[in-house]
């Protein structure tokens, strides 16, 4: 009998604290959440991990593109749509809470409308 090894989670780069992806600016027990920048592509826990360690700015997803994988559930490794990620406040696969004030900072990294 084999057993596979459980797929490899992506890097997170930037202040990354832990293994579920807090970082030194945002480390409540909900912050389980890293973001893939579609500037490069990389998973960063916040803006803040990104603007001081990727050496470029930071791009926004545009709304055209909500259907891609971009966010990374800390607890369960699960990569995420976008658009499924907006409108939730825990990980639809594991049922982790997500921090609800993150919304504050949507606009950081996603194109919104209006």
């Amino acid at each position: 009998m084999t057993h596979d090894a459980p797929p490899a989670r992506p890097r997170v780069l930037g202040a990354v604290v832990d293994d579920e992806t807090r970082c030194v600016h945002y480390r409540t027990d909900v912050d389980i959440v890293a973001i893939r920048f579609a500037c490069c592509g990389e998973y960063y826990p916040c803006h803040l991990c990104h603007e001081e360690a990727a050496g470029h700015p930071a791009r926004q997803w545009p709304i055209a593109e909500r259907d891609a994988h971009a966010i990374l559930c800390g607890a369960c490794g699960a990569e995420l749509p976008i658009a499924s990620y907006l409108g939730v406040d825990a990980c639809p696969e594991c049922g982790a809470a997500f921090n609800p004030r993150c919304r504050l900072h949507a606009h950081l990294y996603f194109e919104t409308e209006g």
